[in-house]
This record gives structure tokens, sequence and C-alpha cells, in this order.
């Protein structure tokens, strides 16, 4: 049995081959602050279509704490990053993306905080450096309205940003479901949850990974993760339509009994477009739902790994590896390949 890591450290990268290399520089040094050489930093290849592999392997082949994943295919941001934590195997796990928008220096911050006794630290941004005016209303909405809808206390202007213990993570790891809102899981959890408040950066190079289309796809799926409130609102429209359809009824019989004609075809198609509406958004609200219960009925692995890269030598996990047990999956980790023992955490190593 190998020795297990005091920190791991996360990072998924879709197309990131113009700042891994300083990410990784900055990330190993903060590591190396907490735990000298006793952590390992996994990168995570979401099927990126740059040289970013390239330069995992490179980095991996030059530093022997990194850890280089590279799945099968783009399999998106979340599923990107449990990936990585499912590969991880420290007592504490640093997730935190490779764009350096989030500086890697804050780990410094955090682990005093959970020395103290949280269970996690999570960054909660109190400005956000080269980000739109859109960006900035979009987020602010989306954080507004998922505190109100869902069914959980999820903080406002977080992202997956975060350092956690080693039990928060398996707890995590263990839950099935594949559309996936971590920083909401992770608050599901519960267990003392501390912020770190932090100026959020601007991307050191490169383009943001989630434009309009993918923030709508994450806001549907964080809020049909924790909440059923969109469910009730569909039960309240058709309510409030039956009982406009009810009036509009008897509005007319009434006409009808003083011997006047309702006139006007303008305003009996405005009232069947109006009902036909909100029919509509009815059924896709119950749609969303139902889809995400098909896709789960399907019990698809939730990524596929291609191969894993330590130092210079290449490995394959089981294709089952992503519905493993934590225990199962620390095996086969174990037997991919024999990583070299990793000493206790001394401040006085640096990566030069």
């Amino acid at each position: 049995m190998t020795q297990t890591p005091f920190l791991s450290i996360v990072a998924p990268c879709h197309n990131e081959e113009e700042g891994l290399r300083e990410f990784c520089r900055r990330a190993a040094a903060a590591a190396q602050s907490v735990a000298g050489d006793a952590f390992e930093l996994i990168l995570v290849d979401d099927g990126s279509s740059d040289g970013t592999w390239e330069i995992i392997s490179d980095l991996a082949a030059k530093v022997p704490q990194v850890l280089g994943v590279r799945l099968l295919r783009n399999h998106g941001h979340q599923l990107a990053s449990t990936a990585g934590l499912s590969a991880s195997r420290g007592e504490h796990v640093l997730l935190i993306d490779a764009d350096l928008q989030d500086p890697p220096e804050l780990l410094l911050m955090m682990m005093p905080i959970m020395e103290r006794g949280a269970d996690v630290v999570y960054g909660q941004r109190t400005r956000r450096e080269g980000e739109t005016w859109f960006k900035l209303a979009s987020a602010s909405l989306f954080y507004r309205t998922l505190s109100r809808f869902a069914s959980v206390s999820i903080p406002r202007d977080t992202g997956d940003f975060r350092l956690m213990r080693r039990r928060v993570v398996d707890i995590l790891l263990a839950m099935p479901e594949r559309d996936r809102f971590i920083r909401g899981m992770v608050s599901w959890i519960g267990g003392r949850q501390v912020a770190l408040p932090y100026e959020r950066d601007a991307r050191f190079a490169g383009t943001t990974k989630y434009p309009l289309r993918k923030m709508i796809n994450f806001a549907l799926d964080a809020i049909t993760s924790f909440s059923t409130t969109p469910l009730r609102i569909a039960t309240w429209l058709g309510m409030i339509s039956a009982g406009v359809a009810m009036a509009l009824l008897v509005y007319t019989f009434v006409r009808w009994l003083q011997g006047e004609t309702v006139t006007g075809w303008s305003s009996i198609m405005a009232a069947v477009s109006a009902f036909s509406a909100i029919q509509l958004i009815c059924i896709g609200i119950i749609g969303e739902y139902l889809g995400r219960l098909v896709q789960e009925s399907k019990r698809r692995p939730m990524f596929m790994v291609e191969t894993i890269l330590r130092g210079g030598d290449q490995a394959e996990l089981p294709t089952t590896f992503s519905e493993m047990s934590a225990g199962d999956r620390r095996a086969a980790l174990d037997s991919a390949f024999a990583p070299a023992e990793l000493p206790r955490p001394q401040k006085s190593n640096r990566i030069k």
C-alpha cells in the first residue's frame, strides 16, 4: 500500500495550453508551502483539441507529483472535476480551475482554517476581474435565483474552488447522479463549511469555456438538481390559467344572457395563444425533469478515462472506474503503477 499524500490538487483542463505551465508552477509552489513533497497535482485533460495533453505529459515527466488523467472525450467541467476527484488520494483535496482566475496561493490561507476544524473551505468572490457586464449580471441573477429555489443553502458568488477533507470527497463521489452540480452537492453534504472571501483575477490566458449556451444548461442542471420549485410553478400556472378560462366562460355566458354577442376574433386568439404558451412552458418544465430521470436510469459511466500518466509511465484504468467504491478506486490506482513513496509534510522542500 503506497503512502497517502497529505494534499491533492485537482484541476480540470480544456484547451489550457497557454497558461497550464504557469498554473502548474504556482500550484506546486503553494502545495509545497503546506505539504512539502507530500502532495499530488492531478491535471485532467477534458478532451482538449490543442496541445494541453502534450504539456501535461511533459510536466508529468519532469515533476514527480503530477498525475495526468486523459478522458476519452469532452465530458464537461463538472464530470472532468469528478474524474480528477476520483483519482485523488490526498487527506485534503483542493479543487481549482487551471485558468488562474482562482489564485492557487489562497491554499496557504485555506489550510489554517481547515486545521481549526473546517470540513470545507470555499472561495467566495467579492470581485471578478476581466468579466463583462453581462456575465456579472447573469451570474448575479443565477445565484440569487438558485438561493431562492434550492432546497439546501448554497452560498452565493461561489464556484467549485474549495478545499475539502477526504471524508467530504468520498461522500461526494458516492453520490450517483450524472447531471452534477458540485458546489451544490458539497453544500448538501453539510459539516462545517467556511467561506474565504477573495478577489477573482482575470484569466491568465485563453478565453472562457462557458459561453451563453453552456451557462444556461449549467443553470438548468443546478436548479433541477436541488429544487422542485419549477414543477410547483408549473402547477400554479395551470391553476391560474384554469381560473382565468373559467372567468372568461362566465363572462361570455353572462353577455349571452344579456342578448349581446361577444365579437372580435383577436381577443379569442390572444386568449388561446396565452393558454397555449403556459401549457408549453409547463410541459417544458416537466420535460426537463423527465429527461434527467431518463439519463439517470441508463446508468452509463459518468466519465471514461483513456489513460493516466505519472512520470514516464502510462496506464489504463478499468472501464468501471467511475462507478467504483472509494476502496476499489484506490486499489485500481495503486495497481496501475506503483507511485513513489511520498514523504510526510516538510515545508523545507521546494520545486525550482
